[in-house]
């Protein structure tokens, strides 16, 4: 009895001096392992603070490709992903290094350029027919090499193009989207982007166009991913659900939906 009144003790007198004690600290933090574009876009600075206030959790975002936050979370370094690479994450769960998984939002992808349009993708019948042409012509595009969702939508639709980008024409960056459009408006070149980081950007490179859009093959679905306690004990479960029931939930859906660049609704609701 006499232990149980000394933690209270420290607990409020933590409270009260701004000096809470460091497990319980870390119990109110979330660490979210996340693709850039839904940092890059303002998305998250836009729903997050709505979360903390309402939960008593803190954040920390940790914004890379999809890849690296799925290797993030299978060291059991972060208690939760939000990515876009819908292979990648089914393979995650098949490994068992994933509690749940639901469906948050989806955009689409779309493919940049330089507005004389070498490549003439302009008026391609598909995506595949657009990276064909600009492979065809060995018109510079930059790629974000990095395993990313979008990089996995990228080499999918080459895959299905029956092409194998190499020379001097094809550039890997290792970048995250945003700097992928800057580098490609600089080079003059074509890249495949997010919608919505290129709504965030696109006044930092007014050379760059949307060539194409518009292809089904082009969906880009985000799932949401709490890390599996099984495999990681110390991941923090309870904050990882309240984080996913918030983007899952009436008050997070409406965030998404609400959420505008320039007039534009970057992100719709899955269904």
């Amino acid at each position: 009895m006499k232990s149980r009144i000394s933690i209270i003790f420290m607990i409020a007198a933590g409270l009260v001096l701004g000096t809470v004690p460091s497990a319980w600290s870390q119990n109110q933090r979330i660490k979210l392992a996340t693709t850039t574009s839904t940092e890059q876009s303002g998305l998250l600075a836009w729903m997050l603070p709505v979360f903390e206030k309402q939960s008593g959790y803190k954040v920390d975002v940790i914004a890379v490709g999809t890849g690296a936050s799925l290797k993030i979370a299978e060291n059991g370094d972060c208690d939760i992903v939000l990515v876009h690479a819908r292979s990648l994450e089914d393979a995650f769960m098949a490994a068992g290094y994933g509690s749940e998984r639901r469906d948050v939002m989806y955009n689409d992808f779309i493919v940049l350029g330089p507005e004389n349009d070498p490549a003439g993708i302009r008026n391609a019948g598909s995506a595949i027919e657009a990276f064909s042409r600009i492979a065809g012509k060995k018109a510079v595009f930059v790629s974000r090499g990095d395993n990313s969702g979008t990089h996995v939508k990228e080499k999918e639709v080459w895959q299905a193009a029956k092409i194998i980008p190499a020379g001097s024409w094809y550039k890997e960056a290792g970048q995250g989207m945003a700097q992928v459009i800057l580098m490609a408006g600089q080079m003059g070149s074509y890249t495949l982007a997010d919608r919505a980081t290129w709504l965030a950007v696109k006044k930092q490179s007014p050379d760059l166009a949307i060539l194409f859009e518009k292809d089904p093959v082009l969906l880009n679905p985000y799932g949401i991913i709490t890390v599996s306690p099984e495999k990681w004990p110390s991941v923090n479960v309870a904050g990882a659900k309240a984080l996913m029931d918030f983007f899952t939930g009436p008050t997070g859906k409406g965030l998404i939906e609400s959420y505008k660049i320039g007039g534009e609704q970057c992100f719709f609701l899955s269904i």
